[in-house]
């Protein structure tokens, strides 16, 4: 017994290791991918207008901190909010076209029409019809972000199986209950997933929203960066940029981590634990 018990101290122990280990690769990766860029910048005198070096750009990030923060408020208010209408919008879409093979057939081809359509192409037109505020990067964030949340959810809500569907209706289950207890805990995976890919393109469309026309934002300040060749600058933003996506990212994770703990993808991690 005592035996028994040490070995499953080790495990325990060497599962830790193994998560630490996990944890520090992707920082030591960036590390090393870091210092080869700065010394290859270093070794070969390339110009910093052509490539800056990571210290250059750490240090224009710290010099122009009140800048990208006064930016990249705008900028995450524009994505949060086409992102959000992504969700309020696409999840009851997709529960709709579940329920409805009629509605399914109407609307998934105008769906297909609009997701094929280049943004960049569409957001001069939101630039006429809602101005140069912030409603046009917040309906291109909403257009990039819409589609896989309503697929993914979609996709979730028809992948439960039919035999668990004729179980609950031997049990007297209704259509309703069926969806509350049957269909959206099935679907939760699916609908996180999709949430995370919109997630990140939020960003992308709330920089393409900007692009088009506006005076602020990260978008405008690469713009003007770039025509003024501040690459360090530019490097700098697009740091920012990334961050926010990866905010948003990992607290969709989270998010999912305490809603479907059950999911095999959450189980794992726990059964090793336990060994």
């Amino acid at each position: 017994m005592a035996k028994e018990i040490v070995t499953n101290q080790d495990r325990k122990r060497e599962h830790r290791k193994e998560q630490l280990r996990n944890s520090l690769m992707p920082i030591i990766g960036i590390l090393v991918f870091l210092t080869i860029w700065e010394v290859a910048v270093i070794t070969l005198d390339i110009k910093s207008y052509l490539l800056p070096a990571p210290t250059e750009i750490f240090q224009t990030m710290t010099d122009r901190y009140p800048t990208l923060i006064e930016h990249g408020i705008i900028t995450a208010y524009e994505m949060i909010i086409g992102y959000i209408l992504a969700i309020v919008i696409g999840v009851p879409l997709a529960i709709f076209i579940t329920a409805s093979p009629t509605f399914d057939r109407f609307i998934t081809p105008i769906l297909l029409f609009f997701q094929t359509v280049p943004k960049i192409a569409i957001a001069p037109l939101f630039l006429i019809w809602f101005g140069f505020g912030m409603a046009p990067k917040v309906w291109v964030a909403f257009l990039i972000s819409f589609f896989p949340i309503v697929i993914d959810t979609a996709v979730g809500l028809r992948s439960i199986s039919p035999d668990m569907i004729d179980l609950a209706r031997s049990m007297g289950a209704t259509q309703r209950q069926i969806f509350i207890r049957f269909r959206i805990p099935t679907s939760l995976p699916y609908l996180f997933s999709g949430l995370k890919v919109a997630a990140t393109l939020a960003v992308v469309g709330a920089v393409v929203g900007e692009f088009v026309g506006a005076d602020r934002g990260l978008g405008y300040l690469l713009l003007v960066a770039n025509s003024n060749l501040q690459t360090a600058l530019v490097f700098a933003t697009l740091v920012v940029l990334t961050m926010l996506g990866l905010v948003l990212f990992y607290i969709i994770e989270v998010l999912e981590h305490f809603l479907i703990p059950w999911h095999v993808s959450r189980r794992i991690g726990t059964e090793h634990a336990t060994m």
